[in-house]
């Protein structure tokens, strides 16, 4: 999430909140994604896109630092560069090579004026990243929802096959129907001439169908598993917006997916889909933002819940019958899921004392 006062200016204490929120002190996320879809990057300047990157990253940063010590795993920071021209997304990469992130997520079907996603790739980044000493690795984000061209909506295969070979660029993060993500395991397989290439899924619940074991006629077997593995190799990881409010609750489901243990699968997936029955207006519209930043508000973690201009909000009707569900949601988790896999909601693991 990106932190915001009702004036729509950066809050950067908040914002430090929300990372430690979010890695719970080496229980929750691996990586810390800034300046996504989820942070509204579309809806905020550049100024603000560029204050959230080095925010998290410097962040990431001091508790590795703390983490180390405790004999904890590290967390990396990505930054999303992405921004409505290209001039924008080449400052923010440099921006963001030069606060020390460990990755770069973007977006080439967002950015205005790019007709070729291939040519800049190997041109205009590629000539950036030559300039530095420091050539981190570039992640593909591939999400219908953002795309310039409502015609394009996905990168073509082909495009992301030409765009692997180069070294820097190293997966693609799918935000998309199972029909589309498996486009892209299919041909991953064509995607590893120059080495590894990993496809992370946007499209968070996906992980749920994903890993299901099946039951057949002689005895349970793999069939997703293979299918997938097959297609040319499953995803290496997932991106969870909800895990924004829930951490701990996600990593315990992305862990019992990869296990393929399907007593637990149903339990966590009986949390999140509770979560998200419950960001939902009194019209039925979604209103998952405005739900994440309420929770995160509510439980302490940050000051303010107030979305960026465009983001559809919580009426006040709204947020409140949003805190009485999402007191349900913590009490569904820690009925199904249970220690240690609740997240905390204290100044330990984010939350603002004050």
């Amino acid at each position: 999430m990106t932190i915001l006062d009702e004036e729509g200016g950066f809050l950067e204490e908040d914002q430090r909140a929300v990372v430690r929120h979010v890695v719970q002190a080496g229980s929750g996320a691996d990586i810390i994604f800034s300046a996504g879809t989820t942070g509204e990057w579309d809806k905020v300047d550049n100024d603000t896109r560029q204050a959230v990157i080095r925010v998290c990253a410097e962040e990431v940063a001091k508790l590795n630092l703390q983490l180390a010590p405790a004999g904890g795993r590290g967390v990396e920071s990505w930054a999303g560069v992405t921004a409505p021209t290209a001039r924008e997304t080449l400052a923010n990469l440099e921006f963001a090579i030069e606060c020390g992130v460990d990755a770069a997520v973007l977006a080439p079907l967002s950015i205005k004026g790019v007709d070729d996603p291939v040519r800049f790739m190997l041109r205009d980044v590629a000539d950036l990243l030559d300039r530095h000493s420091r050539r981190i690795p570039i992640f593909l984000y591939d999400n219908a929802d953002i795309a310039i061209d409502p015609r394009i909506p996905h990168i073509r295969t082909k495009q992301v096959k030409a765009m692997s070979r180069l070294d820097f660029v190293r997966g693609i993060k799918v935000s998309a129907s199972r029909k589309v993500l498996g486009n892209y395991t299919r041909a991953a397989k064509n995607f590893k001439d120059r080495g590894e290439f990993g496809i992370y899924v946007g499209n968070a619940k996906l992980i749920f169908d994903i890993y299901r074991p099946y039951h057949g006629f002689f005895g349970p077997v793999r069939e997703h598993w293979n299918r997938w593995r097959l297609s040319g190799g499953l995803p290496v990881g997932v991106v969870s917006g909800p895990a924004n409010a829930l951490p701990r609750e996600w990593a315990f489901a992305w862990q019992v997916c990869r296990a393929g243990d399907e007593d637990r699968m149903n339990r966590a997936r009986r949390v999140v889909d509770a979560f998200r029955d419950r960001t939902s207006s009194g019209d039925g519209k979604r209103r998952t933002l405005a739900c994440l930043k309420r929770a995160l508000y509510r439980e302490g973690v940050v000051s303010s819940p107030c979305v960026a201009p465009g983001t559809p909000p919580l009426s006040d009707e709204d947020a409140e019958r949003f805190d009485r569900a999402f007191e349900e949601v913590k009490k569904l988790a820690a009925e199904e899921i249970g220690d240690p896999w609740l997240t905390r909601f204290d100044s330990r693991f984010g939350g603002n004392p004050s």
